[in-house]
């Protein structure tokens, strides 16, 4: 399951997808709007992507994550538009015969998610907006 969606993730799809019989571990990571970010009340967050190559390269890091790792199934899905706070914008299910696998391969996915895959997010705070990079920092507008 590699999705971009505007709607609201449900973490039991992301589990159901990925786990198998022969599974003793699923990890799942959601990533969350807060309310703060480098010292500002955070409003609300919009993110955008480019979707065909966001799904591309989303669907390479899947693949990349299952020959690396002894991990049977990945599903990552990330939504677009206007999140609230306490919105999930992220979610990562991996599952494995062993959690040590999936835990590592779960926090490998989200740390190059972040890097490769063309999502830009915009914070907007009390008094403005910025666009904000991958590692949390804003850029020049």
């Amino acid at each position: 399951m590699i999705r971009l969606q505007t709607e609201a993730i449900r973490p039991d799809e992301l589990v159901a997808a990925v786990r198998g019989d022969g599974d003793g571990a699923v990890a799942l990571f959601l990533g969350t709007v807060r309310d703060h970010n480098l010292g500002r009340r955070v409003l609300y967050l919009e993110y955008h992507a480019y979707p065909k190559m966001a799904e591309s390269e989303m669907e390479r890091l899947r693949r990349q994550t299952i020959e690396r790792y002894a991990v049977s199934e990945v599903a990552i899905v990330h939504r677009t538009g206007r999140l609230e706070i306490g919105d999930a914008s992220v979610a990562i299910a991996v599952a494995a015969p062993h959690r040590g696998e999936a835990f590592e391969a779960c926090r490998h996915v989200i740390d190059t998610l972040k890097k490769t895959v063309p999502i830009w997010k915009k914070e907007f705070f009390e008094g403005g907006e910025v666009w904000i990079e991958g590692t949390g920092t804003t850029t020049s507008q």
